[in-house]
């Protein structure tokens, strides 16, 4: 079995594929994966011929949360050596959130912990019918402080209250219902590729600008600066080379040269 905590790679249509890769510890949290996740999610960033990036898990599991090899470790660390762990961490989850390009994880077994936070960081997240999800941390007398930040927009006040709070497991289908994943099937591998597969059929350029747009707009209150700043936006994305090729192509009835979809 290959040793890298991560597997990554790219396939002929621009599609990345993530794999964390320790599952004899369910795919959990140590800082080797940590550092190989960041530094594959900063290389699939700068490559241009990457469109989108899926998110899954060797084995069973999708990612168990910390491993307990390496709390026990943390434990032992002074308060700045702990700082700095757990900044590294964190910038894990802060990246995934930022990445330009369209990001999809594919949850199968258990999400626990950070877990939970890299489903939430995601822009799309799809589950297996069985998987399981817990934010755990109250019972080992912490709190889910990193992910805190993409758990709450994603699953909102009331829900983060609740299972924060109370660690108590939930089901796919209440993490749908929370809206921590937007689809449940049986088998979430042909879910992600159909979404994939329209993703491929957007212009990148536009993909980003959009997602960009989501998060300015998120909890932003109507102004008029806003509205201008939208008005600005979509005047210098109608005249941009991709703006320009998608009307043509439509009126031409022909697919834009990104669609690979």
């Amino acid at each position: 079995m290959d040793d890298a905590a991560v597997l990554s790679r790219v396939d002929e249509l621009g599609r990345a594929t993530l794999t964390l890769n320790r599952p004899q510890v369910h795919n959990a949290f140590d800082d080797r994966l940590v550092a190989q996740l960041t530094d594959a999610l900063r290389r699939l960033e700068a490559d241009p011929s990457v469109r989108l990036v899926l998110l899954t898990g060797t084995g069973k599991n999708f990612c168990a949360g910390a491993d307990l090899a390496w709390m026990r470790r943390v434990a032992e660390f002074s308060f700045e050596e702990n700082v700095a762990d757990a900044a590294a961490l964190a910038e894990l989850f802060r990246l995934l959130h930022a990445l330009k390009k369209p990001t999809i994880a594919v949850v199968r077994g258990v999400a626990y912990g950070g877990g939970v936070g890299l489903v939430a960081c995601c822009d799309i997240a799809v589950a297996a019918t069985a998987a399981s999800f817990c934010l755990s941390e109250t019972r080992l007398g912490i709190i889910p402080a990193l992910i805190s930040p993409y758990l709450v927009r994603a699953i909102g006040i009331r829900g983060a209250q609740r299972y924060c709070l109370s660690a108590e497991p939930f089901d796919a289908a209440e993490a749908h219902r929370l809206g921590l994943v937007h689809e449940v099937a049986d088998d979430p591998d042909p879910v992600a590729e159909r979404i994939s597969r329209a993703l491929l059929n957007c212009a990148p350029q536009a993909v980003a600008a959009a997602k960009a747009q989501v998060e300015r707009v998120a909890h932003a209150g109507v102004s008029p600066e806003l509205i201008q700043e939208t008005v600005q936006r979509i005047a210098a994305l109608r005249a941009s080379d991709e703006g320009k090729e998608g009307l043509s192509a439509f009126l031409e009835k022909r697919p834009p040269y990104w669609a690979k979809g």
